[in-house]
């Protein structure tokens, strides 16, 4: 099943080698005109100085913005000034200022959020911040009584400070939604999100089309530190992505969520829209986007409901991006939540409201007088990032009920308690090009399995040590893939992956013991270690692709 394996998986470790051999610049840069210029980040070993900015200089190039979260900054550089550049024994690595992308009524009961409102767990006091496309602060779901819960606005993104996309506004909802505009007389469904008096701090990313750049994200990510003592700032929420281009070790996003992890922040990350793709033939493996491949943070997939209230019938979403992750092979996701047909705010005239104004709104959520309409304040997407801020959600319930809980014992406990019970595949099909796709419920598509959020509530253990996922390494003399922990993680002895959990028709995880047998993962004719390459240029988003939402995968969901 794994052929020509020593060659591939070189090919998928990658190698960061680029201008004349120096691994401290990204191979991406060796394509581009040696006479053009280019915005790079780079890091340093230190948080750069002037007489940083001043070497750089001197090379023609200028220094754009600080990202002191890194040990960085963006600068605007000659190419054939890179090589010099990263000579400098306090340049760590250089690499291009990357664009990023936007990758409840049944939801709040299906993760069970509705038993925990019941108890007083509403996220009151907690700050979260949604780093997205904004967060529109006339949507009165986000307010209590006369005063918003977006607490805070900042604009990286550039022109109005406003949600001109919509995504933004749809993840607070979900995260945070009150339902206000969905009681009262000829409402038939309460759209609650998971914490809804959690406050919410606005660090606009992205512009009007869902695409931002690394240096905005990581940008935002510093203000979250910054800001985290004025606003309590607990949990992060990056319902974003991009393709994976290196090892997390050196890639800025993973860095400046680490740094975010290890200030004490939860940080939660959509996996990626990319599970059907199988263009390399891996059959979507290998497809979560970064910095959900980075070990420390909640990297999330998304479940679909089947109509009914209840986690026991709910399936995988066949888009849902799946692991290991490129170069590292970190198991991925951590866990998966309700993302598909997601009903939560609109901000109204946004691009995604203009856009599918029929696709978007749901059919019924009023009745007046039996008479059905579409409601005005709220509108349906589907994706990985719908299923992100649920996860957020359970974290500041977490956090509201245990203020001491660090991210790494949040992590355990929310996939320690997961439900881990699905079958041994699904199938599911797309509704415009009529596609039917097949998903098996393995560890690289589930993780822990799905969140229940009143099973972690009950759950009183803090996990000791870090809550780092795990890494697949590949055994060439037993055709196996087993499970690594790394040193003093809290993984390995049934905390999370018990001996008795199966993932796939007969295959399960334990600390040490073989993730899957023949098969199992791939399907007949299918690896992940195969000879193509899963991280091609383009593979992942191609021209006009917004967030993988785009291209019907995730604004229409799926049967």
């Amino acid at each position: 099943m794994f052929k020509n394996i020593s060659k591939v998986m070189v090919l998928l470790a990658g190698t960061l080698a680029a201008f004349g051999g120096n691994p401290k610049v990204d191979k991406d840069l060796d394509k581009l005109n040696p006479e053009s210029t280019v915005d790079v980040i780079i890091q340093y070993k230190q948080t750069p100085t002037g007489d940083h900015h001043k070497k750089v200089g001197d090379k023609g190039g200028r220094h754009k913005r600080d990202l002191e979260v890194i040990k960085g900054g963006l600068y605007e550089v000659p190419v054939k000034a890179l090589a010099g550049i990263a000579s400098d024994p306090d340049v760590v690595a250089i690499s291009p200022d990357r664009a990023v992308s936007a990758t409840n009524d049944i939801t709040v009961i299906t993760v069970g959020a509705d038993i925990a409102l019941t108890h007083g767990y509403d996220g009151t006091g907690i700050g979260v911040a949604v780093i997205d496309s904004g967060v529109s602060a006339v949507n009165t779901d986000l307010w209590s009584k006369r005063n918003s819960r977006v607490v805070y606005h900042q604009n990286f993104a550039g022109g109005v400070m406003d949600d001109l996309y919509g995504h933004g506004t749809h993840v607070a909802g979900i995260l945070g939604g009150n339902a206000k505009n969905s009681i009262g007389l000829g409402s038939t469904r309460a759209l609650r999100g998971i914490a809804p008096m959690v406050n919410l701090i606005d660090l606009r990313v992205l512009d009007q089309n869902g695409i931002g750049t690394d240096s905005n994200v990581i940008a935002a990510i510093n203000q979250a530190i910054a800001l985290k003592s004025t606003y309590n700032i607990r949990v992060i929420n990056l319902s974003l992505g991009r393709p994976v281009r290196g090892s997390y070790t050196t890639d800025p996003l993973c860095q400046a969520v680490e740094a975010a992890w290890k200030a004490g922040i939860v940080v939660v990350v959509a996996a990626g829209n990319n599970g059907r793709d199988n263009s390399a033939g891996t059959n979507g493996y290998g497809t979560v986007t970064a910095p959900g491949n980075d070990p420390y943070v909640i990297t999330v997939g998304a479940m679909k409901s089947t109509g009914t209230a209840y986690r026991a019938d709910d399936l995988i979403a066949s888009y849902s991006s799946k692991g290991p992750t490129g170069f590292d092979h970190i198991v991925k996701p951590d866990l998966v939540a309700p993302g598909n047909r997601i009903v939560s705010s609109l901000a109204n005239s946004a691009s995604l409201d203009t856009t599918y104004p029929i696709t978007g709104i749901p059919t019924i959520f009023y009745n007046f007088n039996g008479t059905s309409a579409n409601s005005p304040y709220y509108f349906r997407l589907s994706g990985t990032s719908m299923a992100a801020p649920v996860v957020s959600g359970a974290a500041v319930l977490l956090l509201q009920q245990d203020p001491s809980l660090t991210p790494d014992q949040v992590k355990a406990r929310l996939m320690k308690t997961a439900t881990k019970s699905f079958p041994s595949y699904s199938t599911a099909t797309d509704p415009v090009t009529n596609v039917t796709y097949t998903s098996q419920y393995d560890i690289f598509t589930i993780g822990a399995g799905y969140l229940d959020i009143w099973g972690a509530l009950n759950n009183t253990d803090k996990a000791a040590g870090t809550a780092l996922s795990p890494r697949a390494v590949f055994n060439a003399s037993t055709n196996m893939v087993s499970v690594v922990y790394p040193q003093g993680v809290v993984w390995g002895s049934g905390v999370v992956w018990g001996s008795g959990v199966v993932w796939g028709s007969s295959t399960f995880v334990n600390g040490t013991g073989v993730v899957w047998g023949s098969g199992v993962v791939w399907g007949t004719g299918g690896s992940l270690f195969g000879t193509g390459v899963v991280w091609g240029t383009g593979v992942f988003w191609g021209a006009g692709q917004v967030a993988g939402e785009a291209t019907g995968i995730a604004i229409n969901g799926e049967n």
